[in-house]
């Protein structure tokens, strides 16, 4: 049976091959969403930062490092929170084992809003939206990653364990509930439009301030081959947004 996303990852055989897949070389996380994560993002001294969906916390310890005043993080998963306490420990860090759908934001208490490939796990994206920016300060800034819509928009024509050389962008304009086989298990994900991100942002009260699609830069890539297969189609999008003042 399909799973939400915290499930997916509290299921044992999809737990370990995210952890193998994670800790591997030139992954897609590290080569092209984070270096534009963490330009988006900046500058992050004296921040008060809640991470939606934080999986093992550690770009929470990272920023902490970097001056961030405060960081929460917000994970439904019972083994990705026990491995983000572990990533914290020592720090003033802390999480929170809440799903981002269930967890009461508090008004006005966080100067940055981060989400990184968790919302397309979400069904109800505005109301999220909406309690998202009623946690944002005046001037706080909103960043996420998703999965990208031509990625999420059908999953076939693909050998599970092999490397994926063909993608089929089909059924673009019928968004909604996608189930599809990943890591050894099958978990539902939300199809949204780049149009649907955009437009959704806007119309929640948020002044879009970039938008992103991780164009693939030679420098973060050690294998040069890997580094051209991502230029083949976009993997992630990427969208900044502040709160007016």
């Amino acid at each position: 049976m399909e799973k939400t996303g915290p499930n997916f990852f509290d299921d044992e055989a999809v737990f370990a091959n995210y952890m193998q897949r994670r800790q591997g070389v030139d992954t897609p996380n590290d080569t092209l969403e984070k270096p534009v994560f963490m330009d988006l993002i900046q500058p992050i001294t004296d921040k008060r930062i809640l991470d939606m969906g934080c999986g093992d916390a550690a770009i929470g310890r990272e920023l902490l490092q970097q001056g961030a005043a405060s960081y929460i993080g917000i994970e439904g998963s019972h083994k990705m929170a026990n491995l983000a306490h572990q990533t914290l420990a020592n720090t003033s860090g802390k999480i929170i084992l809440q799903t981002i759908e269930d967890w009461t934001y508090p008004q006005r208490a966080f100067d940055l809003v981060i989400s990184r490939l968790a919302l397309h796990y979400v069904a109800d994206l505005a109301l999220i939206f909406t309690k998202v920016f009623d946690a944002i300060a005046p001037s706080g800034k909103f960043v996420f990653s998703v999965e990208h819509p031509v990625i999420t928009s059908f999953d076939g024509g693909w050998t599970a364990g092999t490397p994926r050389q063909d993608w089929i962008v089909d059924n673009y304009f019928k968004t909604g509930l996608r189930v599809t086989n990943w890591l050894g298990g099958t978990v539902k994900k939300y199809h949204r439009t780049v149009e649907d991100y955009f437009y959704l942002l806007q119309k929640t009260g948020f002044i879009i301030t970039d938008l992103r699609e991780a164009h693939p830069q030679r420098e973060y890539f050690q294998d040069i081959e890997t580094y051209e297969r991502r230029k083949r189609i976009p993997l992630f999008l990427i969208l900044a947004a502040r709160k007016p003042e």
